[in-house]
Parts: C-alpha cells; structure tokens; sequence
C-alpha cells in the first residue's frame, strides 16, 4: 500500500526515509557477508585447509558483525528520529491549519472527533512514516539485490526464490481492499465512541436530572460493543492474513533451500555454495513478511491519515496584504450556500456605518448568523463581496481586520484562568484600573472582589459563575479590547432580565463612538437602534428605525406586535400566580 498523498505530508522527512532504507541494505549486505564468512570456513574445513586460512572468513565475520551492529543501532535511530520529526511537523501543521481557519468551523468534524485524529491518529501516522514506509522500499529493493548475488552461484535455485517472493505482496492486495473497509469502520466507530463519551461527560447535569443516566450507560455500552466487535474483526484480520504470508514465506523459501539440496546431490552445486543459498533463502522472503506485518499498523495510520489530510486541504479563509483605513461594513448584493446548492442568503445589501447601533432581526433560519459569519470573516460569499473601509475583505489582512473587531455572542468563551487572565488575552499590559472599571459597567466588581478578587479562577466553560455574569464578564473582557467594530450575537440569550439590561446599556453607550451591530431574536432590544435590518428567509425585506418599521406595518410590525403580548401575556400570567401564592 503506496499513498502518494501520505507521502506528500512529510515533506522535507523523505530524506530519513532514503537514509533509512540505505542503513537497512547496508544491514541486509552485513548479514550476507557473515553468512559468507561461514560457508567459507566450512569450504576450507572440507578442503582441510591450514589453521592460518581460517583468518580471512574471521576476519570477514567480524568486520560483517561490526558493520551490521552499527546499521542496526543507525536504523533504529533514524526510524525514531524520522518519527519524532513527523509527529511534531504534523501536530504543527495541524494546529496551524486550525489556526488558519481562525473563526471558521472545522466542517464535518466534532471536537471529540478532531482531538482524536490530531492525537492519537498522528502517534498511528508515526508508526507509519517510521516502520512502514522505509520496510516498503526495502522489501522492494532486498530481494532484487539478493537475487543478483545467489544468481552466480545458481540460477536455477535464484529464479525460483525470486519467482515466490511476488506472491507476499499479492496476498497483502488480496487483504488491503478488505482492510480498508474495516480500518474505515474501525476509525469511525473510534470517533463516534469518543463523541459520544464527550457528549455524555458534559450533559451529565442533564442526564442527572432527568433520570436518562441509565439510558445513556446503556448507548455508551452499546458503542463500546461495537468498538469491540470491530476491533475483534482487525485482530482476526490481522491474524488470518499474517498465517497466510508465513505459509507463503516458509513455502518459497522451502522450495528454494529444496531445489539447493537437489542440486547439492545431483552434483550441480558444492557443499559451501548450497549451504549459502540454504542460509540465504529464508532472506528473500523477510523484508516482505516483516512488510506484510507492518501493513496492518500502515492501514491504520493510513485511515487517520486521510482524516488529517481532509483537514489540511479545506480551503483557507483568502486574506489580502492591505491595512484597513476605515470601519464602515457593507454587504454588498451578498449571496451565499453552505452546501452549493441552496441559497441562504439572496442578493442582501447592508451598511454598517462607523458609529452608531445597526441591529438585525428576524425569525430563526432568516439569515442572522450567516451575516455575522460574513461579517466576521469565516465564510466568504458566493456572489457579491463584503467590505470595510472601502475595501473588500480578501483585500485586508487578518490581523488588521480582527485588531479593529470584537465578536460577542451567547457562547463567547471563558478560559480556565484566573479573571486577570483572561482580561490579559484581550490586552495584555491591561492595568488592574481598567479591569475594575470595566467590571464596574457591567456590574459584576463587587462580585468580583467578594469571590477572590481578579486572580478568582474562572473553571472549564465558566461553570462557577451564572449564566448571565458569564456573558457580562464576556462584555466586559471585550470592552477593555477597545475595538472599533462590536459584533453582538445574540449576548442576551438565555440570561437573567438584570444582566441582559446592563448589556443593552453598554451596547447602545458604545454605539456612541463606535459601530456597534446587534443580532437579536428579542427586539425589544433593538428599539434603540438607529437602523433596523428585518431579514425573511435569507433575504432583507425592510430596513429602517424601529418608529419607522413600525409605520410601515410590514413583517417586523408583525414580529414586534407578537413578541410584544406574548410578553404581556407571560407578565399577566406571572403576576395572577403571584397573587394566587400570596
């Protein structure tokens, strides 16, 4: 099995594979010339030479051992090196392409799934790149050479050795098709395994509380099953197909050593001679019987391999060399498909002007977060183009373009950090001064102080702190940033009616001086806006301020006017129960 692909990912690596390759010749040469060395020290004892003669086959012996030791331990060496380079270019290059990907998701892989291949599928890729890859070439080039050599002595023996080799390699392709399919189904059911493992550990609250615990041990165990039967089914594989190549590997190598002997008594060959082709048959067949015995580590790495290489191969947000001048936004006649197929967004226009609160709305599925995925540079457009400052997004630099935004949205993330930690990553020579004042805006300093003061450790996904004094703690890391672009994505979602007020009072105090755009289900929190963007089904049908909207009787009146008395209605209804408990 030859991938040109999996070969490609080692890049400036393939020079170990060479020197490995050459070391393990160099190794297979050493081997040959001790086994020399010893059909030659029994040709003199059959000649009954003198004891002085016996120097020269020693001597060989011994220069033979000396070479062969030192091509062993260089080997070993350079496969570890060889591996050592490849894990460590590729986590990097992994870890640079998701860097590259920035604020885009990695499409089709979970995090459970992406941890997975980036860990454990580069160790697989290391036996691979170590073991495998330089056994192949080796085991292409080792019978070759040993049949140059034995054909001297006895053409007849060589032919027939070489002739058997072939087989190994067309037992191995009788496997690898079947292989593939099994490795395929082995890393799947590996992923799916670990989603599901991850998935269960962070609902556990959840499962507690609705009594779905056992249920769910129940999945978790049927997942495990499955794991198991198909690492079973790799194992048997495994088994049946190395049986195969040692019946194949000790049957030429049988006939050959058989042949030897039949010439040996025929006359056609001396004693010495069939002895090294004897000694020297069992040698054709191991370069490919330790091949055949790496193929099954290779087809794992191999799977995981095409994993890693799917992920290399997405396409790179395009970003140009220019600085951004100014901040205004626009889409401009914007359309855009996830999938190539159907339009989620159709010829939408938009500005965002410097200063001032520009909010989006509409019911779920209209298009809202695509806009902000545009906006915020994870996709680009399939027609149209998205500008600042005048100048279109693939124009710009990333850095310059994300020095001038900040994107807040309902799952803005905490780092498992102290307070002045993660204030540190927005700014990092933020002064103590700025954190508390900007704690302040947010109403969380008194908390603050009263809970550690800002070396307080934020845990894994903020789970010692509300949900609302989470997305205020967000606000208020990316307030001290001081960008000129705020983005908010839905901050207020799912968060107490105190938190979500001080949000929408910082917003719209910072829409003052800078361009602040709100996407929101609840328009309530839109009244203020100075412009109002109402989208249906990936298109913008009105635009305008909320008075204006309002006059207009148009999709957002409808909306408002909805949410506005089932709002009421939950009022009213709040406040008989009330009076019912009191």
């Amino acid at each position: 099995m030859f991938d040109k692909d999996l070969i490609k990912l080692i890049g400036g690596n393939k020079k170990y594979v060479v020197y490995t390759v050459l070391l393990m010749v160099l190794g297979m040469l050493a081997n040959i010339g001790i086994t020399a060395s010893v059909c030659w020290a029994v040709s003199l004892l059959i000649e009954g030479a003198e004891a002085l003669n016996y120097v020269y086959p020693a001597v060989t012996a011994v220069i033979s051992l000396i070479v062969r030791y030192i091509a062993s331990r260089a080997t070993g060496n350079l496969k570890d090196m060889l591996g050592r380079k490849v894990k460590k270019d590729l986590r990097k290059r992994t870890y640079d392409k998701i860097l590259r990907l920035g604020v885009r998701s990695t499409d089709g892989m979970s995090m459970a799934g992406l941890t997975q291949v980036s860990l454990e599928g580069i160790e697989q890729l290391d036996l691979y790149y170590s073991t495998y890859l330089p056994q192949f070439f080796f085991a292409m080039i080792a019978p070759i050479l040993l049949f140059c050599i034995c054909v001297g002595i006895d053409w007849r023996t060589s032919l027939v050795l070489l002739a058997c080799v072939p087989l190994i390699p067309v037992s191995i392709v009788a496997v690898s098709k079947y292989a593939k399919k099994i490795f395929a189904k082995y890393w799947g059911k590996y992923t799916s395994m670990g989603d599901a493992f991850l998935d269960s550990v962070q609902g556990l609250k959840e499962l507690k509380i609705f009594k779905a615990d056992a249920a769910r041990h129940k999945k978790m165990n049927q997942s495990a099953e499955e794991f198991r039967k198909i690492t079973m089914k790799v194992l048997v594989m495994q088994l049946a197909s190395t049986t195969i190549m040692d019946l194949v590997a000790y049957g030429g190598a049988g006939a050959g050593i058989a042949l030897a002997v039949v010439g040996l008594m025929n006359g056609w060959l001396a004693p010495a001679a069939a002895l090294f082709l004897v000694l020297v048959a069992v040698e054709f067949f191991l370069p490919l019987r330790s091949l055949g015995s790496a193929f099954h580590v290779a087809m794992n790495g191999a799977s995981a391999g095409r994993k890693i290489i799917s992920l290399l191969n997405m396409p790179d947000p395009v970003w140009g060399s220019e600085e951004v001048q100014g901040t205004e936004l626009k889409l401009e006649n914007v359309t855009f498909s996830y999938d190539g197929k159907r339009d989620v967004l159709k010829d939408v226009s938009m500005t965002f002007p410097e200063r001032g609160m520009t909010a989006i709305v509409g019911e779920s599925g209209c298009g809202k977060s695509t806009v902000v995925n545009m906006l915020i540079g994870a996709y680009r457009p399939k027609e149209g183009s998205v500008t600042v400052g005048g100048k279109s997004l693939e124009s710009v630099t990333r850095e310059s373009y994300y020095s001038h935004l900040a994107s807040v949205s309902y799952n803005t993330y905490l780092f498992n950090d102290s307070v002045r930690a993660n204030f540190e990553l927005a700014k990092k020579n933020v002064s103590d001064e700025e954190i508390w004042a900007a704690l302040e805006k947010v109403n969380l300093a008194e908390f603050i102080r009263e809970n550690g003061g800002l070396e307080k450790v934020i845990t894994e996904d903020a789970n010692n702190v509300s949900g609302g004094q989470k997305q205020r703690l967000a606000l208020a890391v990316n307030l001290v940033a001081d960008k000129d672009i705020y983005v908010f994505d839905e901050a207020t979602s799912n968060i107490d009616i105190e938190s979500e007020a001080i949000i929408m009072q910082n917003v719209k105090a910072m829409s003052e001086n800078k361009s602040v755009i709100v996407i929101s289900h609840r328009l309530a929190n839109v009244v203020p806006a100075d412009n109002i963007y109402y989208m249906e089904e990936g298109e913008l049908r009105e635009s305008g301020s909320h008075e204006a909207l309002m006059q207009a009787k148009g999709g957002y009146q409808k909306l408002y006017t909805a949410q506005k008395q089932l709002e009421e209605g939950y009022m009213q209804a709040a406040g008989v129960a009330a009076e019912v408990n009191a």
